[in-house]
């Protein structure tokens, strides 16, 4: 079978491995068709990244835990990538139940088995039973895991009747392209927040998190926030954001600064710029009783937060990976019911095929796509 693999910065390949094989009664194998790109993806894919991780890393200008998740030498390749996505059931275990051959479904990002203490509190990215290191996932490389990447011919998925989520009758499937963790990661960020806060205002730092940012916009203002604010340099992003019924704010530079922000208070800040800066510009903006959420990558151990003006507004930061598995039944079930136009967010749509160049793409959301097998 084919895997697209990441050689190296800008080369990706497929390469031939054997067709995975269940291994457990409640494993299953799956196909999958759509394929999303992650945000996160493109680092390694459109920068010189690895010697300089390594360098921070052994001079602790890198927080040393990002060695427990992309490998000693981040990002060596090669290595499978890809870890959004929808799937076709192909072959079940004996003892898979709910699930059939020829179901569409979509696969969470982390591995977890639905059954230890974190999956059980819902910490499913932090399953204890899949995870050798700090994480299990599919696409990280094998710092994360031996448990491939989702663009590739078939994909075995442990716990399958845990793992896999059945795609709702009449979804289309390139609607739910990043499901599996974009989409579902903005799905955190505001969702919760908004029913704790009915019609608050949320302000969004678009940036390096590209996708996240956008659909969080998009959510956000179906679930009735009062006001969406976005704010970021791109102007494609801005016209999405807009197209998606948020109020955009076009920066005036590349480093977010305070003044790039409307002067008001917020409920929930949804941080996407990767800096610092944007941390500390979302946690100023909020109202009292406000919550943020940074969604980046920051590497550094010594990245700065301000902790007195958080005391002094009774603000609440909260940051960690996100856990797809739990939310995916409602988000699911609220793309079909309130037809949320996620595939908007999509800049690029291209042919399974042709992968090993779309991947390369510097767009803000790549999806590959092919057609199902419809086995039944």
């Amino acid at each position: 079978m084919r895997e697209l693999a990441l050689f190296g910065v800008n080369r990706l390949d497929w390469r031939e491995l054997p067709d995975p094989q269940l291994r457990s009664t409640r494993d299953a194998i799956v196909r999958p068709f759509v394929a999303a790109r992650c945000d996160g993806d493109t680092l390694p894919i459109h920068r010189h990244v690895s010697r300089a991780m390594q360098i921070g890393m052994r001079t602790a200008l890198i927080d040393p835990i990002v060695g427990s998740i992309c490998g000693a030498v981040p990002f060596r390749g090669p290595f499978g990538i890809g870890h959004e996505g929808v799937a076709e059931v192909i072959e079940l275990g004996d003892e898979v139940t709910g699930l059939a051959v020829g179901d569409l479904v979509v696969v969470p990002w982390a591995v977890s088995c639905g059954d230890c203490v974190e999956c059980r509190r819902g910490l499913t990215a932090k399953c204890s039973t899949t995870s050798t290191s700090t994480l299990a996932a599919f696409g990280f490389g094998p710092a994360s895991g031996p448990w491939g990447a989702m663009v590739a011919d078939r994909l075995r998925i442990p716990f399958a009747d845990h793992m896999l989520v059945k795609l709702p009758a009449g979804l289309d499937p390139l609607r739910a392209a990043s499901a599996s963790d974009n989409l579902a990661d903005a799905w955190r960020c505001v969702v919760p927040a908004l029913a704790q806060r009915p019609g608050g205002s949320v302000l969004i730092l678009g940036g390096a998190a590209a996708s996240i940012g956008l659909y969080a916009s998009g959510l956000a203002v179906a679930h009735g926030a009062g006001t969406v604010d976005y704010i970021d340099h791109e102007p494609q992003r801005l016209a999405i954001a807009e197209k998606l019924g948020a109020t955009v704010h076009p920066m005036r530079g590349r480093r977010i600064r305070p003044s790039d922000i409307p002067p008001r208070g917020y409920d929930i800040a949804v941080e996407c710029t990767s800096s610092a800066a944007g941390v500390d510009a979302a946690l100023r903006a909020l109202r009292p009783g406000g919550v943020c959420t940074p969604v980046g990558y920051y590497v550094s151990p010594g990245t700065k937060v301000p902790l007195m003006h958080m005391y002094a507004n009774d603000a609440t930061l909260r940051i960690g990976v996100s856990h797809v598995r739990p939310v995916l039944p409602a988000l699911l079930d609220f793309l079909i019911d309130h037809d949320l136009p996620a595939e908007t967010v999509t800049t690029t749509l291209a042919d399974w095929d042709d992968a090993p160049q779309a991947y390369r793409a510097h767009t803000t959301k790549l999806v590959l796509h092919r057609a199902p097998l419809g086995v039944s």
